[in-house]
């Protein structure tokens, strides 16, 4: 991928009780597909970080940076989140710049 640009995802729980109460089994086998998936990415360098808020209420949300070659790009990993394919969260696209990122170096 040597012309890409970055983007977000930000994803919720469809189902609130997923953090306030904890999730079924159904859920926790998705969200451990979702991690797997994420990480999986991040070992290609596709990936750059993901990760969820702590709190477990309604303001409870994930973030994925990530590269992509273009918005269509994005959107099919967005959408091959196992989280998001199989209905346990809700996943919104944002064309994302990274403006400093400790430790990394210009090219």
């Amino acid at each position: 991928m040597e012309s890409s640009e970055h983007f977000l995802y930000k994803i919720t729980p469809t189902r609130i009780g997923m953090v306030t109460e904890g999730p079924t089994p159904d859920e926790a086998a998705i969200v451990e597909e979702h991690s797997a998936y994420l990480t999986e990415l991040a070992e290609k360098g596709t990936v750059l970080l993901f990760g969820r808020t702590i709190n477990r209420d309604a303001n409870v949300f994930g973030i994925v940076i990530f590269k992509a070659d273009s918005k269509e790009s994005a959107l099919k990993i967005m959408n091959n989140d196992p989280a998001v394919r199989k209905g346990a969260m809700r996943a919104e696209l944002y064309p994302y710049r990274i403006a400093f990122m400790a430790g990394a170096k210009e090219e």
